[in-house]
């Protein structure tokens, strides 16, 4: 098949562009170009937010689009205008920070969203892909980690740990969340392509267990081969400080997870990576290559609340 990635050479489409390369496809990349694209990989420089610039794409012809950066409907719209009647399935990444709190859980595919989400723009994507009959799949993640990774999660707790500071987490520890590994992720993603039954369906991708903010913090000292139990975890709460717009914490402080058997059952996909061996993974391959735990480090907003 021929492919387009929007994206690609960034998280999670890196591993995606290599799986689909893997399994024979060919991959075309649009991207703004700032980092070159891998070897036999075509790549279409442009801002999807221009429109002239994503007509570049009018000419092309493609079996199946992955949408991995799309954040609001304006930003997906126009890109299956183009292509409303010309592919045979767009995979979209949308998130599972969609999802209503419930005091029930974990979050089904079938759970309401949340029209407030800082993610509601993924939901309405969703929604229009639906609504226009295009032969769409979306997936939606909790929290991804890996090698690559450009938001604070996992390299978060590890700046602590290297260090032996101690490690502030929000509330008493025991908030429940779920992590998924980003091979695990463009794995599920590549076993959509071309199966009838991911056409109009939604998928929950995460890792297979959950675990406390506590547990994190230890699983990420297991992989960095450090006594779990030596780590200092200082609990405290966010609600008697200011933080203003800084983030004292890399995820949500509520419980947060999903039910994945949706996608192991239908994809046939299993995560490959349990928790310790894919933090090990990303500390090997990415943190100690960075230097980041030699790098100068803000841990005023931790001080702060050290301080009490």
């Amino acid at each position: 098949m021929r492919i387009l990635i929007m994206g690609g050479t960034r998280f999670i489409g890196v591993y995606l562009t290599q799986i689909l390369l893997d399994q024979g496809h060919e991959v075309v990349l649009f991207n703004r170009g700032n980092q070159p694209a891998p070897a036999g990989v075509t790549q279409i420089q442009g801002d999807r937010t221009q429109p002239a610039q994503l007509e570049k794409l009018s000419a092309e012809t493609f079996d199946a689009i992955f949408d991995n950066n799309g954040r609001e409907l304006s930003d997906t719209q126009p890109l299956t205008e183009i292509f409303k009647d010309r592919i045979q399935q767009f995979i979209y990444v949308s998130s599972a920070g969609v999802y209503l709190k419930s005091d029930q859980m974990p979050h089904l595919e079938g759970d309401p969203t949340d029209p407030k989400s800082r993610h509601k723009g993924k939901a309405e994507t969703e929604t229009y892909l639906a609504a226009e009959k295009i032969p769409f799949t979306s997936i939606r993640p909790v929290y991804i980690y890996g090698p690559q990774n450009y938001n604070d999660l996992e390299a978060w707790f590890f700046d602590r740990i290297v260090r032996d500071r101690p490690i502030p987490i929000p509330g008493n520890g025991m908030h429940t969340t779920q992590l998924g590994h980003v091979q695990d992720l463009a794995a599920a993603m590549a076993a959509t392509l071309g199966n009838p039954k991911a056409l109009g369906q939604t998928y929950n991708i995460s890792g297979d267990r959950y675990i406390t903010f506590d547990g994190i913090a230890r699983a990420c000292a297991a992989a960095l081969g450090k006594p779990p139990e030596d780590l200092k975890l200082v609990h405290y709460d966010p609600k008697h400080y200011d933080f203003g717009k800084r983030k004292a914490f890399p995820l949500r402080v509520q419980h947060f997870y999903t039910d994945i058997h949706k996608a192991k059952t239908e994809l046939h996909w299993q995560p490959h990576f349990d928790l310790i061996a894919g933090l090990k993974d990303s500390y090997q391959k990415d943190y100690l290559p960075s230097q980041r735990g030699t790098a100068e480090i803000d841990f005023s907003t931790d001080d702060e609340i050290l301080k009490g």
